[in-house]
C-alpha cells in the first residue's frame, strides 16, 4: 500500500512539472480566434467580380476578422476555395508577394493572414494534400482575414482563417472536375 501511495504521489509530481513545462513553454494548445467584424458595404455596379462564385459584401451584414489562423503541422487541415490570380479576375489586386498577376495555369495560392505570417511564406513551396493526390504549389499572396468589402479585394468579404485560395491549375493537378471546384477539405504541409 505504501508503494503504491508513493508511486501515485511520483506520477503527480511528474504530472505537475510537465504541465508547468508546457504552460512555461507556451506548448499549450493554440487557439485561434476572431479579432474583431467589418461591416458590409454595397459594391458600386459592376464592381464586385463574381467570378468563381465569389461572394460579394452584403449592405448590413457583419463579417469577422482574424489576425491568426489554426496552428500549422505536418498535415495542417484547411479549406481549399478557388481564385484567379489573373489580371480582371476575381482576386482582386496583384499578388503581395511580387505585386504581378499569375495565369490560372500556374500551380499558386493566397494564404490566410495568420498562415501567410507576415509575408514570411511568399514565394515558397508548400505541398497540398486533397481528393487523393498531391501537389506542390507556390504561395504569391495573401487571403486577408482582416478587411474586405473594398476595391482591392474585388469587393468581397475577409477571408476565413482556415483558407487556401488556388488557381484553376492547383485544383486541376487534384484532379477536381471544374463543376465541382469551389470548395475541398485539404490539407498542407510547409515543403
Amino acid at each position: 500500500m505504501k508503494k503504491q501511495i508513493l508511486f501515485s504521489v511520483f506520477e503527480f509530481i511528474i504530472f505537475l512539472c510537465f504541465h508547468f513545462l508546457f504552460f512555461s513553454l507556451g506548448i499549450e494548445a493554440q487557439t485561434c480566434d476572431p479579432s474583431g467584424t467589418i461591416p458590409g458595404t454595397t459594391p458600386p455596379p459592376g464592381q464586385c467580380n463574381q467570378d468563381n462564385n465569389a461572394d460579394c459584401c452584403v449592405e448590413g451584414e457583419v463579417y469577422t476578422t482574424y489576425t491568426c489562423s489554426p496552428p500549422v503541422s505536418d498535415n495542417t487541415p484547411a479549406t481549399l476555395t478557388i481564385n484567379s490570380f489573373q489580371e480582371g479576375g476575381d482576386g482582386g489586386g496583384a499578388s503581395k508577394c511580387d505585386n504581378q498577376y499569375h495565369s490560372d495555369n500556374e500551380p499558386v495560392v493566397a494564404l490566410s493572414t495568420g498562415w501567410f505570417s507576415q509575408s514570411s511564406r511568399c514565394n515558397k513551396f508548400i505541398n497540398i494534400n486533397g481528393n487523393g493526390k498531391s501537389v506542390r504549389v507556390l504561395v504569391v499572396d495573401e487571403c486577408d482575414s482582416q478587411v474586405g468589402c473594398d476595391d482591392e479585394h474585388a469587393y468581397q468579404p475577409p477571408c476565413r482563417n482556415n483558407i487556401v485560395d488556388a488557381s484553376k491549375a492547383v485544383w486541376t493537378a487534384l484532379g477536381v472536375p471544374e463543376s465541382e471546384q469551389g470548395e475541398l477539405d485539404i490539407t498542407w504541409s510547409d515543403a
